[in-house]
């Protein structure tokens, strides 16, 4: 780019000779040389533009794929709790628009501030070097252009900022519309939903006009400054004095660069709206990747546990929350055995899954496995220890064999895939589905019923064969007869491993060897099926609600 610069410069820099040398003396043969070497140099030109372009061009969209990549590796790297603070909308715009802008900044506006920077540089030397008293009120004129650059740069960032943060609440909206469409549907929320994204889109569309009008006030300031310094430079040359020093090239050289030099000033001040809008996606994005990863200081790599859990005294508190979601849970389950929780929703059942898996840790107590405190063990070694089914199944845009295969230890073939699909009655579906396991369902099962995208889960957890299974109201989406099967199916899979079920429907815990009755965060009864029947407390009330007697 600045090769580009100085073949610009040395043309502009050759109307003094052609004007004082061949036409002031009618001396034909520096003209002639002209014509036969402005060809070569434009070539030149030509070469260097494309070479400064593509070269910017490629470094930009290198600088846009290394940044989205890192951001989605950090993405997949953070706490659930980050997770939990951040909307995915806001998070989805940092990957693609706050990473186009930095693009925008490293590619074309580095251009421009390399080729016009180093043109403004080359006509003001061709300007001091024929001559240096015209040229003088440049160096006047600079430390104002400069200030206001300075204000612009500040304001172009602060607005930048207001904008990325506007995209990303504007990226929230849409994916809420999106993803609830059924709902909006139903209860007729279009309105409501039309009204929420218009209200951030014109947000949005003020903080852009700001922008604009910010670049065009500094545009303008810096082109009238230009333009007095002008003025200025032709009165001085009209003086007496200094009319006798100057020949027609030298005033029509200078004046002719003074001109020219309104452009690149022009397009100097208007880049530095997409740099400064790239400086503050950078700071941005910077921001997210400095985020500290999930911690993982456990050493300990272990294969397979032998499935003993203790909670020793566990007190947990959400991040920003006031009140404990546990409070000193203590219990303990051997090897092989089923322990069951129970309790009103929010008592903290799920969470203490959460703790168990380390998608949490604990303020005060301690949790074992056996023997051995879950914060001394690798992180990816201690989660190869549980299979997870959730209420809230997750599964990906893929086939059905890939999302049972999901998470998998090690290479599993396609029949360790259909014993698995078996085992939790998927085998029963898949067969009327247009591609058997090789169907595609959709973003998160989309194409499936709620019952079967739980079945899929079910059977991800049997071919995973872990030696702690947690099951988070795993039957919940499922009709009678399907649960009555999938019950059949996790009770051969809880006697090879140890399992924590959580569970509404008591029907489902009967034969637990433990069950424990949680209220708002504390363990307020603990024993059997029948140990808690015969105490008449919280737990046979419960029962009571939902067969209608104790039996």
């Amino acid at each position: 780019m600045v090769g580009y610069s100085l073949v610009d410069t040395f043309v502009f820099s050759q109307l003094k000779p052609i004007i004082d040398e061949s036409l002031g003396t009618n001396n034909f043969d520096y003209l002639r040389l002209a014509a036969y070497l402005i060809i070569p140099l434009f070539i030149l030109r030509g070469v260097f533009n494309f070479m400064g372009t593509y070269t910017l061009a490629w470094i930009g969209s290198k600088v846009v794929m290394r940044m989205r990549q890192q951001l989605f590796d950090k993405y997949i790297h953070l706490p659930v709790s980050f997770h939990d603070e951040h909307s995915v909308g806001t998070l989805i715009s940092k990957v693609t628009y706050d990473t186009e802008q930095v693009a925008n900044a490293a590619g074309r506006a580095l251009l421009i501030l390399v080729r016009e920077g180093a043109l403004v540089l080359g006509l003001l030397v061709v300007m001091f070097y024929y001559s240096w008293q015209l040229s003088l009120i440049f160096l006047l004129i600079g430390p104002v252009v400069a200030l206001i650059v300075s204000y612009v740069s500040k304001r172009f960032r602060q607005v930048s900022k207001t904008i990325q943060q506007a995209m990303g609440s504007l990226t929230t909206a849409v994916e809420q519309a999106v993803k609830g469409h059924k709902v909006v549907l139903m209860f007729g929320g279009q309105n409501i939903e039309r009204r929420r994204f218009k209200q951030k889109n014109n947000h949005n569309r003020q903080q852009t006009m700001k922008l604009t009008t910010t670049q065009i006030l500094s545009v303008s300031s810096i082109q009238v400054i230009a333009s007095v310094a002008l003025a200025v430079v032709l009165y001085i040359a009209s003086t007496p004095g200094m009319i006798d020093n100057l020949t027609t090239g030298v005033f029509v050289n200078v004046v002719f660069c003074m001109v020219m030099l309104l452009k690149p000033l022009k397009q100097l001040t208007t880049v530095n709206n997409e740099f400064q809008k790239g400086m503050a996606a950078c700071a941005s994005i910077f921001e997210l990747l400095d985020h500290a990863n999930e911690p993982d200081e456990g050493g300990i790599k272990i294969d397979r546990v032998k499935g003993a859990i203790a909670f020793n005294h566990v007190t947990f508190r959400y991040p920003n929350q006031h009140n404990d979601a546990l409070t000193d849970v203590s219990f303990r389950a051997e090897p092989g055995q089923t322990v069951a929780l129970v309790g009103r929703s929010g008592s903290g059942k799920s969470t203490m899954s959460s703790l168990l898996t380390r998608f949490y840790t604990p303020q005060q107590g301690s949790i074992v496995l056996d023997d051995t405190d879950i914060s001394a063990f690798d992180l990816k070694s201690l989660r190869r220890q549980f299979a997870l089914v959730s209420q809230q199944v997750t599964l990906f845009n893929d086939t059905v064999a890939n999302n049972i295969a999901y998470g998998a230890r090690k290479e599993v073939s396609r029949e360790d895939i259909e014993r698995a699909a078996k085992v939790a009655h998927v085998d029963e579906f898949v067969t009327q589905l247009s591609h058997g396991y090789d169907t595609i369902i959709g973003e998160n099962g989309l194409m499936l019923s709620g019952g079967q995208r739980q079945r899929i889960a079910i059977a991800r957890a049997v071919l995973v064969n872990a030696p702690i299974l947690i099951l988070d109201e795993a039957t919940s989406a499922l009709d009678t007869e399907s649960e009555r099967l999938i019950q059949d199916a996790l009770e051969q899979l809880q006697k090879q491993c140890t399992s924590i079920v959580v569970a509404h429907r008591l029907s489902t815990i009967e034969n637990a060897d433990l069950i424990l009755v949680i209220d708002e965060g504390q363990i307020v009864e603990q024993g059997t099926h029948q140990q808690l029947l015969e105490h008449s407390g919280a737990y046979a009330q419960l029962h009571k609600l939902q067969f209608g007697s104790v039996e």
